[in-house]
């Protein structure tokens, strides 16, 4: 019972978020540190590309954690912190991209091109289904009658 008390504290400690932020890293005003993180939380780890650098042990991603706390300690709004990293690396950055600019044919080319295959896919299956086989109108009379006969018995 002992053990299985264990396992399952354990397996709850495992399922808890884990963040990589060091304690060096950590403001001490409180606001900010929760700015911090909110900003942190939507800025993509650029080595590990699928974690938020708050969420990431690499060391660029430590580098951006910091040097969004320093954007802060020196009054800059949130958004003006995002914009500074974005201008410095890009819109790639973003964990969650904007929707404007160029970016509209990105979003807007996948539901494009699925109603583009459907069309090609229903034009594909009705032409199929109209099309007469292959050889049946070359067939001479006496052909036919054979193709009958046979048929027939």
């Amino acid at each position: 019972m002992r053990g299985l008390l264990t396992g399952a504290a354990l397996a709850l400690t495992l399922a808890l978020p884990v963040g990589a932020v060091e304690p060096d890293e950590i403001l001490d005003d409180p606001v900010l540190e929760a700015r911090a993180r909110h900003i942190s939380d939507g800025l993509r780890c650029l080595v590990c590309q699928n974690e938020s650098i708050d969420e990431s042990n690499a060391s660029l991603a430590k580098d951006l954690r910091i040097l969004v706390r320093d954007r802060l300690l020196a009054g800059d709004a949130d958004s003006e912190v995002v914009d500074f990293i974005v201008d410095r690396y890009g819109e790639f950055v973003l964990l969650r991209p904007t929707t404007g600019g160029w970016n509209w044919v990105l979003w807007g080319s996948g539901p494009l091109v699925f109603i583009l295959a459907l069309g090609m896919g229903i034009t594909y299956v009705r032409r199929r289904s109209t099309a007469t086989p292959v050889g049946v109108e070359g067939l001479s009379d006496a052909e036919k009658a054979r193709v009958k006969e046979l048929l027939d018995e």
